[in-house]
């Protein structure tokens, strides 16, 4: 069985194809670096893997852990149930800064628990008790009891992670969880969700600007550009040749002196050159 499945999808958004019959296949336990351009199609594929946005009318299909999604532009009908099975950690956290640490947590817990615990946010002893164990995983613990807001952004996405793990994800998907953080604060989290990958055997896919570390991290790179997947194999494989053709259109935008967004991200000529 698979843990991501996708067959044929595509997006159109006005006269532009965000993906073009996009075939992708993830294993259990799999960790997969999914690299590209700004606009190359990565942050809408994750958003169609959960179920977020549906695709082109009569264009593709979407299974995790070999449950439905979403199938020719229709979103399933149980798509929530689905969705319990993914862990999605964003770019900005997804945190309510006013509430505490374990309180966002325990939020990994509301698809289980009957209405009226999760409106009035009662959680029982074990839940917690999952909750603290969770944050203890990724070594934020001590905070448990403090708002989010006052954490830093490395430490809130670690509390994002620990709120996949409570939600016991088979899973996780995440948008570019480094694109704001400091080095350290970056190899920290893709540590943490090597571990997961590795001591849960969840599947793993994580958007990634920084080739450098979707090279270190993730055995399989996918790489997509102008919403196609243009490389999909061993992260060894790829070639300077290859990373500059790839972030040919960033290059570009950086020349003419309208730098992407993120500055985190890798500098595809630096990065061949080292190669």
């Amino acid at each position: 069985m698979q843990a991501i499945g996708v067959t044929g999808l595509s997006k159109t958004f006005g006269r532009r194809k965000a993906l073009d019959a996009v075939n992708l296949s993830v294993a259990p336990g799999e960790m997969v670096a999914l690299i590209g351009a700004s606009g190359s199609g990565k942050s809408t594929l994750l958003r169609h893997l959960s179920g977020f946005v549906p695709g082109d009318k009569g264009c593709g299909e979407v299974r995790i852990m070999g449950e439905l999604v979403q199938r020719d532009g229709r979103i399933a009908r149980d798509v929530r149930r689905v969705r319990a099975l993914v862990g999605f950690v964003f770019q900005q956290f997804n945190l309510v800064g006013r509430l505490t640490v374990l309180t966002n947590v325990l939020a990994g817990q509301l698809h289980g628990i009957p209405t009226h615990r999760s409106l009035l946010k009662l959680f029982s002893s074990a839940e917690r008790r999952r909750g603290l164990e969770a944050l203890a995983e990724v070594g934020i613990d001590d905070y448990a009891f403090q708002r989010a807001s006052t954490l830093s952004g490395g430490q809130q996405q670690r509390a994002a992670i620990a709120r996949a793990l409570v939600q016991g994800a088979k899973v996780v998907l995440a948008d570019e969880p480094i694109a704001s953080l400091d080095p350290a604060s970056s190899r920290k989290v893709m540590e943490i969700l090597t571990r997961v990958n590795r001591e849960h055997g969840c599947a793993v896919l994580v958007s990634l600007h920084q080739v450098e570390v979707a090279m270190e991290f993730c055995p399989r790179v996918v790489a997509m550009r102008d919403g196609r997947v243009v490389y999909d194999g061993p992260s060894a494989a790829l070639t300077p040749a290859f990373l500059q053709e790839l972030y040919r259109g960033d290059v570009e935008s950086e020349q003419s002196g309208s730098a992407p967004a993120s500055s985190a991200r890798t500098d595809p000529r630096a990065l061949a050159a080292a190669a």
